[in-house]
């Protein structure tokens, strides 16, 4: 059955749920014969686009490549060799786990009106068209009220299983890592809830094809998806899958086990260099806009070193009065002055034999750098009004959304200081540029949320899913984290959290979202374009190749009516007919 159509899932209580025959195929043909087991593949093709003249193939807004399967072949067998199975699976899984996410966003763009059936076979037929795989669906059921989520896949002709068998015959354990890292993708960034597939069958270990079935993360043991959690995992601190959620940034963390969330390749990255710097003793500087999870970062890196059992003490450079500055960092003396009514630490000597976060260094005054770049050489500091010298031992983490060395060229940091704070430098990307991020945080916030609130939501509705894919995040994941905590207190228990919940206020909404009119006029509304995406898009695509493009659909639509076309066109009946000529074409009779 299905209770609502795609774009107008907007309350509790939407359920969908197919079963297909045996044999029954995702990919219908694009001409009019169409029996009804799959909406047409058109609108799918006509999104590829080819322009061989400067070597460059366009699947909607990504780029794309034509590559050999025996050249991914040999690149898996590689890695294999150099990194072992797990780490390899791992890469692999995460590499089709990003195209999948892609993927589902487009699926809502190119399907916004159609069923939910035919906007999610958006993902199965896409995957078919990569030549990865051919997909034969089962059975399909999402319940939007319990964010329940069942689906079941048959695959055959998969290139990692057919590899397999060529190279290394029939093999003990599953094999399509690519694949289902993408079947998890799309599914868990089309639902915005978190769902895990398991290769339950696979033609390399003998079956006579491969089967795939997907479940939201809590419906399965933890024992039977174990291999593909860790699958999931950059590294052993990002994305646990507990029961617990991500801090989000700026709460106050005394519990030692923070989680880490993402998928993107920049996330991957961060968490590899973490990874590597987090057994040294080497100062490490954080660099990004704000908001995009510099503390968090901060506190993961001190929990994997070797001073995870040793304070970790922050302090906000930024909200430190100038006159402070000294007896905050080094402390003071009884007497040094007239509020200092008795000896008191610093955060230098707090965080001793542990990390000492120092958030918004480009802050500091001039004053201030002078006297924080001799505690770093010297290892040593003397407290306000004190004549002891104290000897330090502690880690040092900074965090910065200034351009430090721009900084420098105006005067306004130290460039010695910035040689000695910029030893290990990471940058982290803002969110825009890493949307593959954002399916794992909304669950992981929005589950967080309902438990220091005391309430419980069933997920997200489509128009919800579609506007925190899209919006770009100026505040990058502080903002998510206010945007999806605002939502969790408005929204009512055991209701999907809905784009009114996220946004309030009308101006701010409209400038969310974009749609495109019939006439081509944009106009605010959930589920359409945005601007300047569209027009990146048609930047993208060589003039005269947009031109024919546009004149042969128009002509199509009107039948081959060169009058007609030209009404839908804007254009003079003599323009048409003349480009017409140019590409060698004329009216259908």
């Amino acid at each position: 059955m299905e209770s609502l159509r795609h774009p107008a899932a907007r309350h509790a209580g939407a359920i969908y749920k197919y079963t297909w025959e045996p044999g029954a195929k995702v990919m219908v043909p694009t001409s009019a014969e169409h029996h009804g087991d799959g909406p047409e593949i058109s609108d799918l093709v006509s999104c590829l686009r080819f322009a061989p003249g400067d070597g460059r193939i366009w699947f909607d807004s990504e780029r794309m490549n034509l590559i050999h399967v025996t050249t991914l072949g040999a690149m898996r067998d590689t890695l294999i060799d150099k990194v072992g199975e797990d780490t390899a699976r791992g890469l692999i899984t995460r590499m089709g786990y990003a195209s999948g996410v892609r993927d589902a966003a487009l699926a809502r763009k190119v399907r916004q009106n159609g069923s939910f059936r035919d906007a999610f076979l958006v993902g199965p037929q896409l995957h078919t068209l990569h030549g990865m795989v051919a997909v034969q669906p089962v059975h399909l059921e999402w319940n939007t009220e319990e964010s329940s989520f069942y689906g079941e896949w048959i695959w055959s002709w998969s290139c990692d299983a057919e590899h397999h068998l060529a190279h290394f015959g029939v093999s003990d354990r599953p094999t399509c890592w690519l694949q289902l890292g993408y079947a998890t993708g799309f599914t868990s960034a089309f639902t915005g809830c978190r769902v895990i597939y398991r290769e339950v069958q696979c033609r390399a270990m003998g079956h006579p094809h491969c089967r795939i079935v997907g479940r939201q993360l809590e419906a399965w043991d933890p024992e039977e998806i174990a291999a593909e959690l860790r699958a999931l995992q950059p590294e052993t601190f990002a994305n646990r899958p507990g029961t617990r959620s991500a801090i989000p940034v700026g709460m106050a963390i005394d519990d030692p086990l923070v989680d880490v969330v993402g998928a993107s390749q920049s996330f991957v990255s961060t968490c590899h260099m973490l990874q590597k710097v987090a057994r040294t003793s080497a100062t490490v500087l954080f660099l990004g806009e704000t908001g995009v999870g510099k503390s968090l970062f901060a506190r993961t890196l001190h929990q994997i070193s070797n001073r995870a059992d040793k304070p970790f003490v922050a302090v906000n450079c930024a909200a430190i009065p100038e006159g402070l500055v000294e007896a905050e960092l080094f402390g003071v003396e009884k007497g040094a002055y007239t509020d200092a009514g008795q000896s008191r630490p610093g955060r230098f000597e707090r965080a001793n034999h542990g990390t000492l976060f120092l958030d918004e260094v480009g802050t500091l005054s001039p004053t201030a750098q002078a006297k924080l770049l001799r505690v770093l050489q010297e290892r040593e500091l003397e407290r306000v009004g004190g004549t002891a010298t104290v000897k330090i031992d502690v880690r040092i983490v900074a965090a910065t959304n200034e351009d430090l060395s721009q900084a420098v060229k105006d005067g306004r940091f130290r460039e010695d200081l910035l040689y000695r704070l910029n030893i290990f430098p990471v940058y982290l990307m803002p969110l825009r540029d890493r949307r593959e991020d954002i399916p794992l945080l909304m669950d992981h916030l929005a589950r967080q949320f309902c438990r220091v609130h005391g309430k419980h939501v069933s997920g997200f509705t489509n128009a919800a899913i579609d506007a925190l894919h899209q919006y770009d995040y100026p505040g990058n994941i502080r903002e998510l984290e206010n945007l999806i905590e605002r939502a969790v207190i408005l929204v009512d228990d055991g209701l999907p959290i809905d784009i009114d919940h996220l946004f309030v206020g009308e101006d701010h909404l409209a400038s969310v979202l974009l749609k495109i009119d019939a006439m081509g006029a944009l106009h605010s509304g959930t589920g359409g374009a945005r601007a300047d995406t569209l027009i990146e898009n048609l930047l993208r695509i060589p003039y005269d190749d947009l031109e024919e493009g546009l004149i042969t659909e128009a002509m199509r639509r009107a039948a081959g009516n060169a009058s007609q076309a030209a009404r839908l066109l804007g254009l003079k009946r003599s323009q048409v007919t003349y480009r017409l000529k140019q590409m060698g074409r004329g009216e259908m009779p």
